[in-house]
């Protein structure tokens, strides 16, 4: 038997690898005997840098750059040649900041522009970007800023030449526009920090930054999708570097080459931590069914909603990790969450 181990981190308490590990423990306890291929997953949030990292290899450079409140703070990044691997999170990212220093109207994207300057610097030619858990909400100006600060002479965004030879994919599954309803600042910015006050003046920042640059660029991406996605860093990308924008599990998974992978598997186990319809709205379970054809798959969750509609939308099986009555901070617990994933495989196989 051959089975494909591709789960999502849960957040705040399993990373991809550890979730795979324990799947895999559960199941050699009842079929010792199994192939068993773990593969570190990510849709362009946390670990999206390590799943690459895992399935093209590569340095992981260090470098120290400034965090969301201009703090020094040192940040990792892929490198493999002429690829580089950027997760906003690591320079930007809200886990930076304690719940009282989070403020999305101070919170700058400064730090991520340094990381693309360093990749750049390095010989990057084609940077993929993971959008994915920012404290920010500041359209990517600072971004743009660290940029103009590293390679601007007279500090003007015209003088960049060098970037223009730079290749930049956003990996994001948002589909949010900058400004507007359903922007950056509305939908995102209160888990940020933002008070409602807050979340107005963003909005029309965001809106007047963009009218200024598509009056300079004499076109306007701030309506394209993802152009919302990690407080508008989405935007920056796309107005001002030319980035193609990917989702970021498929990204990942064509990469990889899951399709092959998978072709002669006896079963795919996903999850992450909490699954319920949105999980249809592209997130990484469901692009993992895709590429599975006839390949049943198992999701499994720490939590689990609208169980009838995963099943109709082709997993084979649903299962929550968590016994009923648990209390959500013995969930959370590493060592709980470890052993729960182990005995559901051990109990259900």
């Amino acid at each position: 038997m051959k089975v494909i181990i591709a789960i999502d981190s849960f957040k705040g308490c399993l990373t991809s690898k550890e979730a795979n590990e324990a799947a895999a423990e559960g199941i050699r306890s009842v079929y010792p005997g199994a192939e068993m291929i773990e593969v570190p997953v990510s849709d362009g949030g946390e670990g999206y840098m390590d799943a690459f990292h895992a399935a093209i290899g590569g340095r992981i450079e260090e470098v120290t750059v400034r965090d969301p409140l201009m703090r020094p703070v040192v940040a990792k990044y892929l490198l493999h040649n002429e690829l580089a691997v950027i997760e906003i999170a690591q320079a930007s990212g809200l886990t930076l900041l304690t719940n009282e220093e989070r403020n999305p109207m101070v919170a700058t994207s400064y730090g991520t522009g340094q990381l693309v300057a360093d990749a750049v610097g390095k010989g990057a030619r084609h940077i993929i970007v993971g959008l994915g858990g920012s404290a920010t909400s500041d359209a990517g100006i600072g971004m743009l800023r660290a940029l103009i600060d590293r390679y601007a002479k007279h500090g003007s965004w015209d003088d960049i030449k060098l970037l223009k030879d730079v290749r930049f994919t956003i990996a994001s599954d948002v589909k949010n526009p900058l400004y507007g309803e359903t922007g950056a600042a509305h939908v995102f910015a209160p888990q940020k920090g933002a008070t409602q006050e807050m979340v107005v003046a963003l909005d029309k920042r965001a809106r007047k930054f963009a009218e200024l640059s598509a009056k300079h660029f004499g076109y306007d991406r701030s309506q394209v999708a993802g152009a919302g996605a990690a407080g508008g860093l989405g935007y920056a990308f796309l107005q001002y570097l030319d980035a193609e924008s990917a989702s970021g599990i498929q990204l990942l998974l064509d990469t990889i080459q899951f399709s092959k992978l998978v072709s002669d598997a006896d079963l795919v186990i996903t999850g992450e931590g909490s699954a319920d319809r949105q999980t249809l709205m592209g997130k990484l379970p469901t692009g993992i069914l895709e590429k599975c054809g006839h390949v049943p798959v198992f999701l499994i969750a720490g939590r689990i909603s609208d169980r009838e509609e995963l099943l109709k939308a082709g997993f084979a099986r649903v299962e929550c990790i968590n016994p009923p009555g648990i209390s959500l901070e013995e969930a959370m617990r590493k060592e709980v969450a470890l052993q729960n994933i182990r005995q559901l495989f051990t109990l259900k196989n």
